[in-house]
């Protein structure tokens, strides 16, 4: 089995312990890629050195809306002098984690659309993908997303629209990432959503540490859980696992532009 977990931010602090053994467990279980993304301007070294320490691991930078009042107007210009850098490394891969998210009123909903625009602006720009956060703000990202066509498109991280939303993405070419959320019971309305996704519009996702699934409750996530969450949305589609983390994966290495597999190919990279 051919898994890529498409969004996780292992290298936050809660993995210092144990981060080699939980990359050991998570190839064990066919996780070959995993895609770590850049929340705010301090963490962005950090993520990189750990994204040139292994062959499957992958960077995205952005500015986080959750990390709004932390931003200042000088991170977009850092931002857009990393992008700059490295943009043709092969371990770059999008720009993200970005977005918009209204669940939390202390965030201006004008700062954030004016943080998601520019950095949207600078996807374009440099020709990468966006990884989005959307947290009760589907109608205004799509609108915005409308405005700026990306060619590249991108990922909707733990999608949780309807499936009307859901279409507007897939129109405007971006793919949904599904993780845990789904795999819990209680979610009916996203699980009845889930199970009338087309399989080439899904990508599969951790968001590690947070966001576990339902066969793991109340424990630190991990990429190592992607193979569960796999066979759990499987069984809401009613299809095989192994056809999931096919179409899964052929999906994610469209996004990225890596190329196709059978042989996707490892790389010793140093900057």
């Amino acid at each position: 089995m051919h898994l890529i977990d498409t969004h996780t931010h292992l290298d936050f602090p809660d993995f210092d312990a144990d981060r080699s053994e939980v990359l050991a467990r998570s190839r064990a279980v066919g996780v070959r890629e995993i895609v770590l993304l850049g929340v705010y301007q301090a963490n962005w070294q950090r993520l990189w050195e750990l994204a040139l320490t292994d062959e499957g691991l992958y960077a995205a930078f952005g500015l986080h809306p959750i990390y709004l009042q932390q931003h200042r107007a000088e991170h977009l210009r850092e931002l857009r002098d990393w992008l700059q850098r490295l943009v043709g490394h092969p371990k770059l891969c999008a720009v993200g984690e970005i977005g918009l998210d209204y669940f939390l009123p202390e965030l201006s909903s004008a700062d954030q659309q004016s943080l998601f625009e520019a950095q949207l602006g600078l996807a374009a720009e440099f020709d990468l993908p966006v990884l989005l956060h959307v947290r009760r703000a589907h109608a205004a990202t799509i609108a915005t997303l409308k405005r700026y066509k990306l060619k590249r498109g991108g990922i909707v991280h733990a999608f949780a629209g309807s499936l009307e939303e859901a279409r507007e993405y897939i129109k405007l070419g971006f793919k949904l990432g599904l993780g845990g959320a789904p795999t819990w019971p209680q979610a009916n309305r996203l699980r009845k959503v889930v199970a009338q996704l087309p399989l080439d519009a899904i990508v599969l996702e951790t968001d590690a540490p947070d966001m576990a699934p339902a066969m793991h409750p109340q424990q630190r996530n991990s990429p190592e859980y992607l193979a569960d969450i796999c066979a759990a949305l499987a069984l809401l589609k009613n299809i095989d696992s192994e056809e999931l983390a096919r179409a899964s994966s052929q999906n994610a290495l469209a996004v990225f532009g890596w190329p196709p597999r059978s042989d996707h190919p490892a790389r010793e990279v140093a900057d």
